[in-house]
């Protein structure tokens, strides 16, 4: 018997807790060596982790920042978890990170700098900067303070300003192999069965895998895929399937995936600028997904 949503239990630690990391060891090895041989040569005090979503750029972030400030430095975490408002309270519901969240990390360098041990300041992501977070950021970076290493994770690396992307040291990260996300299944979620079709899906990201069976959205697309198949599908039976990938944002990426595995490429744009839309102008995304599904019809 298929388990409800509310039975579909994974335990996927948070990178922070997170040691088990796969793939990625030439990255790794990088910064491993670069630290070793600091009093040689000074090391790079801005790392930029670039890659995919779900590939395990927060967690080789982490692990990098445990071995250098080794419990005992200090470290500091900018991310929407621990995102603050201009009164100081917590904005985790927030889209983007605020300059509050910025400007209150850098305060709190400023009182440790007489430590004397090595500080490290992980933003996880980039991307998710607001603009005036991003230029806060940009005047630290442009003299970086002494024995401090910055991690910076980011999903795409056009969405950096530029002059914060020549100011890091930019290490390209691969989405996973079959082999490594077939490991990654295999601790994480052991009792679960993960189709050859869930793999391809999820273009190398254990984090796509881990949504998608967390939510319920390998089944949904599967019920996507058989509404576009079947050409005796009906208006009910596509917003039946509409309205559970509309129940949340990270289902909507399913629609533009089917669309892939169909060869839909004229379609793609379109459907690419109408998901966005959703959020970007409020609209019903139930309405939004039924006509980009009803289009996709049209060219099959």
């Amino acid at each position: 018997m298929a388990l409800k949503k509310k039975e579909r239990l994974f335990n996927f630690p948070n990178p922070i807790d997170n040691d088990y990391l796969v793939g990625h060891a030439n990255t790794l090895k990088a910064f491993t060596d670069a630290w070793k041989n600091k009093d040689i040569h000074p090391l790079h005090p801005v790392w930029m982790l670039c890659g995919p979503r779900g590939i395990g750029k927060a967690t080789l972030a982490y692990k990098i920042a445990k071995m250098v400030y080794g419990n005992v430095g200090d470290f500091f975490i900018v991310d929407l978890a621990n995102n603050i408002d201009d009164h100081g309270k917590p904005k985790s519901d927030a889209k983007a990170i605020s300059v509050h969240t910025v400007r209150a990390m850098i305060e709190r360098m400023q009182m440790s700098s007489m430590s004397g041990r090595w500080r490290v300041v992980l933003i996880d992501s980039v991307d998710e900067l607001s603009g005036a977070a991003s230029n806060a950021i940009l005047k630290l970076l442009e003299e970086p303070p002494r024995q401090t290493l910055f991690l910076l994770v980011t999903h795409q690396l056009s969405n950096v300003l530029p002059t914060v992307r020549s100011r890091a040291r930019v290490e390209k990260m691969h989405p996973l192999s079959i082999s490594e996300l077939h490991e990654l299944c295999t601790r994480f979620m052991p009792d679960t069965e993960i189709s050859s079709e869930i793999l391809k899906l999820s273009n190398g990201s254990f984090g796509k895998i881990a949504n998608l069976k967390a939510t319920g959205g390998d089944i949904i697309y599967e019920e996507l895929l058989n509404v576009l198949q079947n050409k005796h599908a009906n208006a009910s039976d596509i917003m039946s399937v509409a309205e559970k990938i509309a129940v949340s944002p990270a289902l909507y990426g399913i629609v533009l995936d089917a669309l892939a595995a169909f060869g839909l490429a004229d379609l793609y744009p379109i459907a690419t600028m109408a998901v966005a839309d959703i959020t970007r102008l409020n609209l019903k995304a139930e309405i939004a997904i039924f006509k980009i599904i009803v289009e996709a019809k049209k060219c099959l």
